[in-house]
């Protein structure tokens, strides 16, 4: 997380106990679709229009380039993008940004990312 990104989230959103799940703040931030679903048939609308706009945008910002910097989001967009397409992936890595800022603001402590060393046996 960059200081932007995390000033800005903590400006827009306030009180953070307002968003009792991951859901909400995701809904909030703008970076979840509507759905039309008849029979058999189900399709995903853009992302919503009711949204938080400045949120929105940094987050998706900052979702291009967080999987060159964090390993476990690299893997989450290549998943998202082997199953869809790179923006709906972007997406993915910008809901998975929220979430992460909503549990760091939550539980008022530094984000750590842990880094795993695998040693190769001679």
């Amino acid at each position: 997380m960059g200081h932007v990104t995390a000033l800005t989230w903590v400006l827009e959103v306030g009180e953070v106990e307002r968003f009792h799940s991951v859901k909400k703040a995701i809904s909030y931030c703008g970076l979840c679709s509507g759905e039309k679903t008849s029979a058999d048939s189900s399709r995903r609308m853009p992302i919503s229009k009711q949204r938080n706009r400045h949120l929105q945008t940094v987050l998706l910002e900052a979702a291009h380039l967080a999987p060159r910097l964090n390993p476990e989001l690299a893997v989450l967009y290549e998943r998202e993008a082997a199953q869809s397409n790179y923006n709906q992936a972007t997406i993915a890595v910008a809901r998975k940004l929220a979430a992460y800022l909503l549990a760091i603001d939550r539980g008022e402590r530094a984000f750590v990312t842990h880094q795993v060393h695998s040693s190769v046996a001679a």
